[in-house]
């Protein structure tokens, strides 16, 4: 438990820090080398202080690809390491508007162009997800974690939520999906303990081309890729 303490306090500090580095970079300016090192430069650092093994399978994903990243989530350290996998891809997450309000990290990630979704007002989740679709379709990757939350079971995936189905269709880009484990085992919600002795693995599938699919079939896409994504997150847990 004392690791785990240490490592959020210490993660806060950083935070801050980083943080603050970031809303001094004015992104009308900046190259967009500069626009994302310190987003970049925070989640490294989250890495390497919890001590993490990660291994990461980017398949036959083109380094130099547009796309909109859909995964799962169990643990406050999937945004550092996708964070660190996606980092050719100019990602922006797609997050609950809550995170947005935490005093300077907040104004951090809105500074950065991250996207905020307020879930409980419809008109106003409505027009976040135009912005992100917009943010797409200007150069960002978008990572959407279609859970809506933290996973508490590490046995399989949770119903998808569609908000971050209507952005990959309505974006028009290819949607690559992936999957990790044993971020939960590490620091899952609720838990105490910092074990960071198993590997954290990390696959990405290959590109769904979303021309196929129309915004009336954003239900049949759903179930489709949640299928697909279970089936390879269970092949990944027989690693270990």
């Amino acid at each position: 438990m004392f690791r785990r303490i240490f490592y959020v306090v210490i993660l806060y500090v950083i935070t801050v820090y980083y943080s603050i580095r970031m809303m001094r970079v004015d992104p009308a300016t900046a190259t967009p080398e500069e626009y994302d090192y310190w987003g970049f430069k925070w989640a490294e650092t989250a890495v390497k202080l919890a001590k993490l093994k990660v291994e990461v399978d980017m398949g036959n994903i083109d380094p130099n690809g547009h796309y909109v990243f859909i995964g799962n989530h169990q643990s406050n350290l999937d945004i550092p390491v996708v964070f660190n996998a996606l980092r050719n891809y100019r990602v922006r997450f797609v997050a609950k508007k809550s995170l947005f309000d935490i005093p300077v990290y907040g104004k951090a990630l809105a500074h950065a162009g991250h996207i905020s979704i307020d879930r409980e007002n419809r008109r106003a989740a409505m027009k976040s997800l135009n912005e992100a679709v917009e943010k797409a379709k200007s150069g960002f990757s978008p990572v959407i974690f279609p859970e809506g939350t933290r996973n508490k079971n590490p046995e399989d995936l949770m119903e998808f939520k569609v908000g971050g189905i209507i952005i990959a269709l309505k974006s028009g880009l290819p949607v690559v999906p992936f999957v990790m484990t044993n971020t939960s085992k590490i620091m899952g919600k609720g838990q105490l303990i910092l074990n960071n002795g198993p590997t954290i693995r990390f696959k990405a599938l290959p590109p769904i081309d979303t021309s196929k699919y129309s915004l009336k079939d954003r239900d049949k896409f759903t179930e489709e890729l949640r299928e697909l994504m279970r089936k390879e997150y269970k092949e990944l847990l027989k690693k270990g």
